[in-house]
């Protein structure tokens, strides 16, 4: 797995302006609602049952007095509850808490019922919806190169998304020329179809040879891992492998204060999922050696059916077997995002269509991603367990997490090279 930096982007706030609706005085029609009530009377020969009929009339001819004054606008897939729509009342909302449709921009009505001096009415409200956030920046140039000789295309080194519009616009000022090395400063600007923009400012150097990242990290002992954290309390310690660890030596690893592994089963970028190399291997060896087990599936799924059916393809290859941890969904396509078509909403629905399939297969999910995309671009509405990764001493993240992959260099016996050490908060559900 990878560690990603993500460039924060303030969100344009929410303007709610207030605007006068003045009670109707034409007669308009009446909502009825009948409602029956059965009582029982017993003699000692015989039963007599007694139905009594109420109607109850919902009027939508609102009396002078009544003051419902709205917001005007609220901001698209926003949870607006009826009670956040009115400003200012002097009647009792009866589905306060109801919400509103902010699904798609423009104009909307809602039905809002309420009492006011002992009668029920109902009037419709109408209201806008409106996009004022501006596009979130997600890779602002982690590898700023150009080649010498080749055009240059903004979209192959940054990667940017908007809360609602699928294809956010990219412009930059400034010139690249790619004829020799050099450098060029840009200023980068991406727009969404309401208006709404963000901009940075960009240095792409042009080279004749695009260099390799360096990696410059420090590898940590398992056994110092461990002393390092066992301050927390309550915890067990892991790692996740994948093919990158090949033929791990499982009962070494356990030697070594490891308690559990949470192993990729598989992959997806296009066409069909592939199975990871060693899963079979890792499952077979790793459960022989007493170890608490989890699996987790890399995905670039873009769409909530073929999540689905992604997650189906798990499951299957499990065939009934328990698990000790949720099953784990891996999405980290960011540095180029906009290549799949989404918006921010379109991959947590991917999210929580892949964690309803397993649910329906009496398994549950997990969220795995970094402390950066966690604030900024998974909303979890599905409250799923969160598997955080953040390479840190101590992390800063004051979501909830059950899992806390600290580092992903970490050297244990039994593996040969690098691999991710995690920590386990046995207080947090996994449900």
């Amino acid at each position: 797995m990878k560690k990603y930096t993500l460039t924060a982007v303030a969100a344009a706030a929410l303007l709610l302006t207030g605007c006068g609706h003045s009670a109707g005085t034409e007669k308009e029609p009446t909502t009825t609602i009948t409602t029956a009530t059965t009582t029982a009377q017993t003699t000692a020969a015989t039963t007599v049952t007694t139905t009594v009929t109420t109607t109850k009339k919902i009027s939508t001819d609102i009396p002078e007095g009544v003051i419902l004054d709205s917001v005007a606008e609220v901001e698209v897939y926003s949870k607006t509850t009826v009670a956040e729509l009115i400003t200012d009342n002097n009647v009792r909302l009866t589905a306060p808490a109801d919400l509103i449709d902010t699904e798609e921009l423009g104009e909307k009505k809602a039905k809002v019922t309420f009492e006011y001096e002992g009668n029920e009415y109902e009037k419709e409200i109408t209201y806008s919806v409106v996009d004022t956030t501006p596009p979130l920046i997600l890779n602002s140039g982690w590898n700023p190169y150009a080649k010498v000789g080749e055009p240059f295309n903004i979209d192959s080194i940054i990667g940017y998304v908007d809360n609602y519009d699928r294809a956010p616009a990219v412009t930059y000022s400034g010139e690249v020329d790619t004829s020799e090395s050099g450098r060029a400063d840009l200023t980068v600007t991406v727009t969404d179809s309401s208006g709404n923009s963000t901009d940075f400012d960009l240095t792409v150097l042009i080279l004749n040879e695009i260099p390799r990242p360096e990696d410059n990290n420090e590898r940590v002992a398992y056994s110092d891992f461990i002393d390092s954290y066992s301050y927390l309390g309550d915890v067990s310690f892991g790692i996740d492998v994948s093919a990158w660890q090949t033929d791990v030596d499982y009962e070494a690893v356990k030697n070594e204060g490891c308690e559990f592994v949470l192993m990729r089963m598989g992959y997806y970028y296009n066409g069909e999922p592939e199975m990871d190399d060693y899963y079979r291997q890792n499952m077979e060896n790793a459960s022989a050696a007493g170890l608490d087990i989890g699996v987790y599936f890399y995905t670039a799924d873009n769409t909530e059916e073929g999540a689905r059916e992604h997650a189906r393809w798990v499951i299957d290859q499990l065939d009934g077997r328990e698990l000790d941890y949720p099953i784990a969904f891996d999405w980290e396509e960011w540095a180029s995002f906009q290549e799949y078509g989404m918006n921010i909403r379109d991959l947590n629905n991917v999210f929580e269509a892949f964690a309803d399939e397993c649910k329906k297969h009496g398994y549950s999910a997990m969220l795995y991603s970094s402390k950066n995309f966690l604030n900024n671009f998974w909303e979890n509405d599905g409250n799923h367990p969160v598997w955080l990764a953040h390479y840190v001493d101590e992390t800063d993240y004051d979501g909830l997490f059950a899992l806390w992959q600290a580092s992903a260099y970490g050297r244990i016996d039994g593996i040969a090279g690098d691999v991710d050490m995690n920590i386990r908060f046995n207080s947090v559900p996994l449900e």
